[in-house]
């Protein structure tokens, strides 16, 4: 019944936004100190691109995000920049992805990002992207904050990525 209901519940509040307002007006806080973003430091099409997206983007033989769980899901799924498009799917209530199971690229442009790399604007891309389920709340703040955040940093570091597309779903 949970799924169900948060699948109700995003479609009422796509179709009435202002709904959302008031939940959103409700919701605790998290407060973030610092800049959470840094500057581009060479040219695009010399720099190696990630996407790293909150739409609940993943392949269909990786676990799906927990959307049993109220609190939402704090973990990520890495993605292949080399899957082939049938592969990918989406799991995530919180919002009315009906547009992007049409069309991935809405809320993850990994067929612009791949066009982008042909026509030489940006430099590459990297070989793993993130997805992750943006209803994060509760204690899983402070998880996706301290625990999986960081470590989705720091692979993409690892990898030498130069700029990160972030989208939301």
């Amino acid at each position: 019944m949970g799924r169900l209901k948060n699948k109700i519940l995003a479609k009422v509040l796509t179709r009435f936004p202002g709904l959302l307002d008031k939940l959103i007006e409700k919701a605790e806080r998290v407060e973030v100190t610092g800049t959470p973003w840094a500057a581009v430091k060479k040219p695009l099409n010399r720099s190696k691109v990630a996407l790293v997206t909150t739409a609940g983007v993943h392949l269909k033989d990786q676990k799906p995000f927990n959307m049993n769980d109220p609190m939402g899901d704090a973990t990520f799924r890495e993605i292949p920049s080399d899957t082939p498009r049938e592969r990918y799917t989406i799991t995530h209530d919180y919002y009315d992805h009906a547009d992007a199971d049409r069309d991935l690229n809405i809320v993850f442009p990994i067929d612009r990002i791949r066009e982008m790399a042909d026509r030489g604007e940006i430099g590459s891309i990297a070989l793993s992207n993130y997805g992750f389920m943006g209803h994060i709340d509760g204690p899983y703040i402070d998880t996706l904050i301290k625990k999986t955040a960081p470590e989705v940093a720091r692979k993409i570091k690892n990898e030498g990525v130069d700029v990160v597309l972030l989208t939301p779903g």
